[in-house]
């Protein structure tokens, strides 16, 4: 058997050899094609129902690409191949990009049915889609099939998740490297492959980036040199580093970065990315039909949360979810059935309020206001609040400058230093009350609203 090549939307073709294929065909794959990438978001952009196998596989693919680039070498600097012996053994670096190649079509088996959409209050304490990923590589259905290629599975598990998901496994300065290949938040082909993914698939223009460019300028870099300990000295001190070589978070080992040519891009990736939450995935509509969701899951699932063991979670995919739902719109005595009839019927609560979209203070909310005053007046039955923020990461790496210098990505670029970020609240109200809750807030609390508005201009 031979390899396999899949057509795709955004790579053109994604080839896969025998053993991922297997792979692939595995009862946890089989899954990822039952589960939306974007959640309930067809909802309201019809086209979106693309799924995470998809995106999956494009995000091997440009890990692929990645891997190819940064081990080429006429790529590598000396000091760097002396630090990482793994670059100069061929044997290594062909099991570590099969394992990369794995790992990256393997790094979304733990999300839940619809994604996003209800993971924050549906899993037990302490979990989360990528500790439920973990488990999945190292069970039998996918670990067992990992064996057959000839990986080790816990290899596998922490460069789909990453350190900052795994803080309790110890990660190699090349394991490192290679796990920020897939989930680094600058340049990482997770984040590459939705932000050219999602917006072509809801048929949204959005800002675009240069990714071909962006990969071609990645590099595995040394450590910018300590020019000082005073960021070490302000980090002490409770104040923000000045984006220099003496934040404690800095390198210290060499780590994947870019040329200075790819900075650009790289600006436009989170530009792009913020543009993308703001004006897409927090739609106030998308936000209300997330929240029925969650109000249905937790009257339908066993107190209230997703099992986390693996042969129960390979069982529940959207469709399973989304038949349950529908059967519960039909039966006024099912669990969940005020929020299956308003997904089901499309007819989610309506907008009331919606927040100043620029704040990032919680403390100083109109909308919480609002809601809690609508509240008291139609009742908490009637009436939804939801906040949405987006937020850039962690976006400081090396970047070696025209003169072959090794500078910090805070220091060269404002727009990586100071990520654009913000809140969105929205205030919903039951459709029978629409009419009359706007006549409500505009005879009633337009001094609530501006007397917080005023205050988050203040503070």
């Amino acid at each position: 058997m031979g390899d396999h090549t899949f057509s795709d939307p955004i790579h053109t073709a994604i080839r896969l050899t025998a053993e991922e294929h297997e792979l692939v065909a595995t009862r946890a794959f089989r899954r990822l094609r039952r589960v939306h990438q974007l959640a309930m978001m067809h909802m309201v952009y019809p086209g979106a129902t693309h799924s995470r196998l998809e995106h999956s596989l494009g995000v091997m693919e440009l890990a692929t690409r990645i891997f190819d680039i940064i081990t080429d070498p006429a790529n590598v600097l000396d000091e760097v191949r002396a630090a990482l012996p793994e670059l100069s053994d061929p044997q290594q670096c062909g099991y570590w990009r099969c394992v990369l190649r794995v790992a990256a079509l393997c790094h979304d088996l733990g999300h839940l049915p619809f994604s996003h959409a209800a993971e924050r209050t549906m899993l037990p304490p302490g979990w989360n889609h990528e500790g439920l990923t973990r488990a999945v590589i190292l069970g039998e259905d996918v670990g067992g099939v990992i064996d057959g290629i000839g990986l080790r599975r816990l290899d596998v598990a922490k460069l789909a998740v990453g350190p900052r998901e795994a803080p309790e496994l110890r990660f190699s300065a090349w394991e490192r490297i290679l796990s920020q290949i897939i989930v680094a938040d600058a340049f990482g082909a997770d984040r590459i492959d939705y932000l050219l993914r999602d917006p072509c698939r809801a048929g949204v223009r959005c800002p675009g980036f240069d990714h071909l460019r962006l990969i071609a300028a990645l590099r595995i870099l040394p450590p910018p040199p300590q020019s000082s300990d005073r960021g070490a000295e302000q980090a002490a001190a409770g104040q923000e580093p000045a984006g220099n070589a003496g934040d404690p978070r800095t390198p210290r080992e060499p780590s994947l970065g870019m040329l200075d040519v790819g900075l650009r891009p790289a600006e436009s990736l989170v530009r792009a990315r913020h543009f993308l939450f703001a004006r897409i995935f927090h739609q106030h509509a998308l936000c209300a039909y997330d929240l029925h969701f969650a109000d249905f899951l937790r009257d339908w699932l066993p107190q209230g949360k997703y099992p986390v063991g693996v042969p129960e979670h390979l069982k529940t995919n959207d469709d399973h979810v989304a038949a349950a739902c529908n059967e519960a719109a039909e039966d006024a005595r099912a669990a969940g059935y005020e929020a299956a009839r308003c997904i089901v019927r499309r007819a989610p609560f309506q907008l009331l309020y919606h927040g100043r979209p620029g704040s990032l203070r919680p403390r100083y909310s109109a909308a919480r206001a609002i809601y809690e005053a609508a509240r008291r007046h139609f009742g908490p039955a009637g009436v939804r609040w939801t906040v949405r923020t987006v937020r850039s990461g962690w976006l400081q790496f090396p970047v070696r400058m025209k003169h072959g210098a090794i500078a910090l990505s805070t220091a060269v670029s404002p727009c990586l230093a100071r990520p654009p970020a913000a809140r969105a609240e929205y205030v919903f109200v039951a459709p029978k009350w629409r009419d009359r809750a706007r006549r409500w807030l505009t005879a009633r609390d337009q001094a609530t609203v501006k007397r917080n508005e005023d205050h988050y201009q203040a503070v």
